[in-house]
């Protein structure tokens, strides 16, 4: 019940990568950093997680992006 996130930032920027579960409370903060520009990956590993539906959502500067995620175990 792992993956690995993905994604690629052009600017130098403080950037917050967080977990929420279906009723939107928070279960992990992958990071929480400024980060230089370029591509960057960060593992999930949701072992202490029951199955279901969640979303990482991706925040960096006055971007925000969230995209669901399936665990299944």
């Amino acid at each position: 019940p792992s993956t690995t996130i993905k994604f690629q930032i052009p600017n130098s920027e403080l950037i917050t990568l967080k977990i929420y579960n279906i009723l939107g409370e928070e279960v992990a903060t992958l990071v929480a950093i400024k980060l230089n520009p370029g591509n960057h990956s960060y593992h999930f590993d949701g072992k202490n997680l029951a199955s279901g539906v969640y979303y990482y959502q991706l925040v960096a500067g006055e971007y925000r992006d969230v995209k669901k995620m399936v665990l299944i175990r």
